[in-house]
């Protein structure tokens, strides 16, 4: 017996990144949630934005935010995965990879400090700035700024990335570079340290077989493509992002929510 579970990157992959539309995949989603297939979001998001999504696509199972900082257990799903190590936090079970959003904002001002340079993080921006700056609506901007273990902040264009990436490793932290975002993570956490911690933590049935599949569309889903056993690139408009093409993993034959549905539906197909 096969059990197949699904890890995803949320923007660009699940979502498309112009519109965050989802239409496409709500198909798939559906059968996935008749046959029991967890679909496990693994994104840079905030609880507070993961979860108005899950209630719109109604999804129930687990969830990681944060860039792999912090990993949520539905205690309504706690029957699959054990639950020993993590605190009680609402509804979830949470297992905790990174530091709190308090100590991600000292970081970034020692590491300020040390660059001689002002970088601007969450903290520091009205909703209305990362409105402009991401394209996400008024409300989502909100949701974006209630974080809870790390810290995104305006790339510095002007200062050498491995000057960045080493400074924040002074102080037990981990920069993700993006173009117009990069985010401070603590060195403990990541998206494949996430997924390897809820696999390991997953119950299986003695006849099971499991088989993890893994959607993302850019450099930061690298570690969550390494740690699942099919890795799917997502592709967007003008294509395979360059920091994924030498990998050779299975890209989806569509960009976006489209090229998902279809990658996903293939693998349902195969194994089911």
């Amino acid at each position: 017996m096969v059990r197949l579970i699904i890890f995803t990157d949320l923007d660009g992959t699940l979502l498309n990144q112009e519109d965050y539309d989802y239409q496409p995949a709500i198909a798939i989603l559906n059968q996935l949630k008749k046959q029991q297939i967890p679909v496990i979001p693994v994104t840079s998001k905030t609880r507070s934005e993961v979860e108005g999504l899950r209630q719109e696509i109604d999804l129930s199972d687990p969830f990681i935010v944060e860039n792999g900082s912090g990993i949520f257990i539905p205690q309504s799903s706690n029957n699959w995965w054990k639950v020993a190590q993590a605190d009680q936090i609402n509804q979830y079970h949470l297992h905790s990879l990174g530091c709190s959003y308090t100590k991600a904002r000292e970081g970034l001002k020692k590491i300020s400090a040390d660059l001689e340079y002002n970088l601007q993080g969450f903290g520091d921006l009205s909703e209305q700035t990362i409105q402009s700056l991401t394209g996400l609506p008024p409300e989502e901007a909100k949701l974006a700024k209630q974080r809870e273990f790390t810290e995104p902040f305006i790339s510095p264009k002007q200062i050498d990335a491995k000057i960045v990436e080493d400074t924040a490793a002074k102080y037990g932290f981990r920069v993700l570079l993006g173009d117009r975002f990069s985010h401070l993570i603590d060195a403990q956490a990541g998206k494949g340290k996430a997924v390897r911690w809820l696999m390991s933590n997953h119950q299986l049935l003695a006849e099971e077989e499991v088989i993890t599949v893994g959607l993302g569309n850019s450099p930061n889903d690298l570690e969550m493509l390494e740690a699942v056993d099919i890795p799917i690139v997502i592709a967007s408009v003008q294509g395979v992002h360059p920091g994924l093409v030498s990998k050779g993993w299975q890209v989806a034959p569509a960009p976006g929510s489209q090229g998902w549905a279809e990658a996903v539906a293939a693998i349902y197909e195969q194994y089911l």
